[in-house]
Formats: C-alpha cells, sequence, structure tokens
C-alpha cells in the first residue's frame, strides 16, 4: 500500500490536479490517488475558476499535507534529490523556480480564455485579444530556455518546470493554436509522455459532471 496520498479533482479539467500528479510521477513517489468530486463546493469553484486558492492538489505523506503545487514540488525535490526536479546547476535552479512561479502565479487571461479540457478539440478557435500576450510570453519563455538549455525539455531533462507547463501544453493543442516548429515539438513531446498519455486516457472515461466548462465557443 502507497505511504502518500494526492487528492485530485477533474482529470479531464483539472489543470492544478495534473501538475501535481504528474510532479508525483516524476519524481517517482508511489501514491493512491484520491479524487474529490465535482459536486463538492469548493472543486467546482477551481475547475471554474472562481476561487483563488486551489485546494487541490493535496499531497499527504508520512503525516504531512502540502497543498501548494509549487510547495509539492519543493517537497518532492527534498524527498527525491535524486529524481532531477530541479536543475543542479544554480543558476538553472534559479531560472527553473522562475518560470515555475512566474506559471504559478500569472496567465489569468490564458486560464480563462482558455480553459483546459482534455476532451475536446476546437480547430480554428479565435483567442480572445486579451489572453494573446500570454500565449506570446510562455512561447518566448519555452524559446529561452531551448536557447539556453538545447532540450529536448524545458532544462534539458526533464523537471518541474514541463510538469508546471504541461496544462498549457494540453490547452495549445485543444484549442489549435499555430505554433513555430520548435514548440510545437516540445507540445508532442510532452503530450506522448507515458506518465501524459496515462492521465489523458482516464481523462477521457471521465464523466462529463461539469456542464459549465463542456461548452462551445
Amino acid at each position: 500500500m502507497s505511504s502518500a496520498t494526492l487528492t485530485i479533482a477533474s482529470k479531464n479539467y483539472g489543470s492544478w490536479s495534473l501538475r501535481g500528479w504528474l510532479l508525483c510521477r516524476m519524481a517517482g513517489l508511489d501514491i493512491e490517488e484520491q479524487i474529490i468530486s465535482s459536486d463538492d463546493a469548493s472543486t467546482r469553484a477551481e475547475l471554474l475558476l472562481l476561487s483563488p486558492s486551489f485546494r487541490v492538489p493535496c499531497l499527504s505523506h508520512e503525516g504531512i499535507n502540502v497543498w501548494d503545487t509549487l510547495a509539492i514540488a519543493e517537497y518532492l525535490n527534498e524527498l527525491l534529490p535524486g529524481a532531477g526536479l530541479l536543475p543542479q546547476d544554480r543558476a538553472a535552479r534559479s531560472h527553473c523556480r522562475s518560470i515555475c512561479g512566474e506559471m504559478h502565479s500569472g496567465f489569468t487571461n490564458l486560464r480563462s480564455a482558455l480553459p483546459m479540457n482534455l476532451k475536446a478539440h476546437y480547430p480554428g478557435f479565435k483567442v480572445w485579444t486579451g489572453a494573446q500576450p500570454d500565449i506570446d510570453r510562455i512561447l518566448e519563455i519555452w524559446r529561452e530556455c531551448f536557447d539556453a538549455y538545447e532540450g529536448p525539455y524545458l532544462f534539458g531533462a526533464l523537471s518541474m518546470a514541463d510538469a508546471m507547463y504541461a496544462p498549457v501544453v494540453t490547452r495549445f493543442l485543444t484549442y489549435d493554436l499555430a505554433l513555430d516548429a520548435v514548440c510545437a515539438a516540445y507540445c508532442r513531446r510532452i503530450i506522448e509522455l507515458p506518465h501524459m498519455q496515462e492521465w489523458i486516457n482516464a481523462a477521457r472515461t471521465e464523466p462529463d459532471e461539469v456542464e459549465e466548462l463542456d461548452v462551445e465557443f
């Protein structure tokens, strides 16, 4: 039996849940999943972007509860430093933490205009002009990382940064965004990760319970 439990929300819509789950998988921590129903008021508030405080994912391990995604990442890095969630080089570590923090606290227009929905696909989706600067900034971050660390992932090897940006990858594919060749190839690499395929396959079998998010744009 696993000594750790990760409480998550919808796999189809829960971008923060995906980040926490992917971080655990990347770190190699054996977890038992506990999924909160979308009937729960706090879960619906998160999924509908009405709550500034995300209560899921929450990692429970050896009597310790960690409920913020960045805190989960740092906890896992302390617990399993050999997993490489942070780069070994100090400058690269600070860069990684910076772009993870930028994702954690920013890009609100992108979140509201392009909510995560793994079951959906909107060819030719017209991006709201308010969200375009967020998209441009994310692509700029990615290109800077590829220039500095030469791929195939943001800091060479997989790191917490790739987990933090993985839900954005799904958004770019769901809403059919036109990307340059380098960023498009990165999106394919992330989607093709076995852990991502595991999550996506589970999301596709999930009941459609959050009707407000399953809409045509």
